[in-house]
């Protein structure tokens, strides 16, 4: 009778791995917070102008002394900047998260397809909710590269960029088999979101704070999203 109620036991291994897995989601969440904590203390700075000189600098740095409307490197360099911000643009990310709906449809991963859209979606959401929140102008020191319609802080671009190309690379990893297949994707990720924050700052349409800001967001956005399909993958085991 007393063996047969120590074998009903859990074995120790198993709540080791219980212990590790709690361990990391409690960890995950903190880095978010930790994240969510940033911004906001940025945002205080940038509320309170204690960010502006720092702003004015990098913005006139990546500009011609002589002609503020032109900004440093060959013409080529500001067409490759215009053809860079726009992989942060909604038709294009709109497109993008099509794609790998589709793709992980075709694998069967619906739940991991669902929280792509919401993924999406919700950001879409904060994003506009934080800029008509703020509404922050524009940059006003040097002529824009391209046209812009919304308030400045932060940068929908870079927030959103972030949101869905960081979150898609995180999913993407969940299924793909080899490890260099997931490191590629990952890095390909974050030097997309990195060089459409940088174009937007060099087309002069933000201040440097507002892809910072945007940048930050968007990374714990990721984040949380992708906090939220490990837990669903470790539940579906």
């Amino acid at each position: 009778m007393r063996l047969s109620y120590l074998r009903a036991l859990p074995r120790p291994d198993f709540l080791s791995r219980l212990g590790r897995y709690e361990f990391a989601l409690l960890g995950a969440l903190c880095a978010v917070a930790a994240i969510v904590l940033v911004f906001g203390l940025m945002t205080e700075e940038v509320l309170e102008g204690d960010t502006g000189g720092f702003d004015r600098v990098i913005l006139l740095a990546l500009r011609n002394p002589a002609d503020l409307s032109d900004p440093i490197g060959p013409a080529w360099l500001e067409r490759t900047a215009g053809d860079i911000t726009a992989l942060g643009g909604v038709p294009v990310l709109t497109l993008t998260c099509a794609v790998v709906v589709g793709f992980l449809l075709i694998l069967r991963r619906r739940a991991m397809a669902l929280l792509v859209l919401v993924s999406a979606g919700g950001g879409t959401l904060l994003s506009f909710t934080l800029k008509m929140f703020f509404e922050r102008a524009r940059p006003d020191l040097v002529p824009h590269g391209v046209e812009v319609f919304t308030s400045s802080f932060p940068s929908s671009h870079a927030m959103m960029s972030a949101m869905i190309y960081l979150t898609l690379g995180a999913l993407l990893t969940r299924v793909l088999p080899e490890l260099r297949v997931r490191a590629y994707v990952m890095i390909v990720s974050l030097l997309l979101t990195m060089l459409i924050g940088i174009s937007r700052v060099y087309l002069g349409v933000h201040w440097p704070t507002d892809v910072l800001a945007g940048w930050i967001v968007g990374s714990a956005w990721a984040m949380f999203c992708a906090t939220v399909a490990w837990w669903m993958q470790r539940r579906r085991r």
